[in-house]
């Protein structure tokens, strides 16, 4: 029987870093990143990236692997994803996925292929997106392939490229591409819930705290580095507004307000996505303590284990030990 995967899913600012690295330090697990943006090297700040110190001697993957000029692929970090997790079971340890780009967690743990990409074909949508920018673009996805253009902000230009192009090089619909929810490995899915309202005020401090620690300063380093170039990197939340800024196309504050919102709006398609993964377990992260809320994701653990009359056969996450 193939080894488990423990993933940790759910909106921006929800606490999956924290949790995950108690479940690691219970388990002896070892972190893998699925936040699409945090595969970035320089990112940091505006990605929540958890510091060395942070991570509590636990180890993490795939950070800080591309540089900021790199196109994300997810059929690459679905490789990189699948071979960092046959590492950490070769060491008898357990694998702890954590982060909220719900393709990128789907592409680790099901069995997923994707279609491969036209650069002619990319590069002539990405300059009429360049040229008209997203919105008749999205229209265009809606009229092909309704149920990715609404899992899709209009305003998200690269995940709406990426859509027309596979309709366009594999010849049926983008969301034709993700079959039903078929594991490669038998993985249990802890879902971080937190009431909305609670979210925003994270969220908004959260921002708040990135321009304390010098978030502008940090995307002014990247633009040197090349941001402006990423396609994937330079559309980031909170870098896209301050490249904005730093252009003086708005004021600093604008930058930071536009970054509130649109994370808002972000962290709303996160909480859309994973409701519609039937094996997702929740558990409320808006009240109670961090230990509350370990013991609620060891027993969730321990729970999927049970034997036929529902009766557990070890005390919480012993089977994970």
């Amino acid at each position: 029987m193939p080894e488990r995967v423990i993933a940790v899913v759910g909106p921006t600012a929800a606490g999956k870093s924290e949790l995950s690295l108690r479940l690691c330090l219970a388990l002896h697990g070892e972190v893998v990143n699925a936040d699409s943006m945090q595969l970035y090297a320089g990112m940091d700040i505006g990605t929540a990236k958890l510091t060395v110190a942070q991570r509590r001697g636990v180890p993490h993957h795939l950070l800080g692997i591309w540089d900021v000029k790199h196109t994300a692929n997810v059929a690459e970090y679905q490789q990189l994803a699948r071979e960092t997790i046959a590492g950490i079971h070769a060491r008898g340890h357990v694998p702890v996925l954590t982060g909220g780009s719900g393709l990128y967690v789907r592409a680790a743990v099901d069995n997923l292929e994707f279609p491969g990409t036209d650069p002619q074909v990319r590069d002539r949508l990405e300059a009429e997106l360049a040229a008209q920018g997203p919105r008749p673009l999205h229209e265009r996805l809606a009229a092909l392939d309704p149920a990715a253009a609404a899992a899709i902000l209009p305003s998200n230009g690269r995940r709406i490229v990426r859509a027309l192009e596979v309709i366009e090089v594999a010849g049926h619909p983008f969301t034709a591409t993700l079959p039903r929810y078929e594991a490669r490995y038998p993985v249990v899915q802890i879902g971080l819930r937190v009431d909305r309202d609670e979210l925003d005020q994270r969220i908004a401090r959260r921002t708040e705290q990135m321009w304390q620690e010098g978030f502008v300063a940090e995307v002014a380093a990247l633009e040197h580095a090349g941001l402006r170039e990423g396609r994937t990197a330079s559309r980031a939340l909170g870098y896209a507004q301050v490249l904005r800024f730093l252009a003086g196309a708005c004021t600093e504050e604008e930058a930071r307000a536009q970054t509130i919102q649109a994370t808002r709006r972000f962290a709303r398609r996160q909480e859309s996505w994973f409701r519609r993964d039937p094996r997702v377990i929740w558990l409320n992260a808006g009240t109670g303590d961090a230990d509350d809320l370990l013991e609620g994701a060891l027993a969730a653990l321990d729970g999927t284990l049970a034997g036929p009359h529902g009766d557990s056969r070890s005390r919480p996450g012993g089977h994970w030990r």
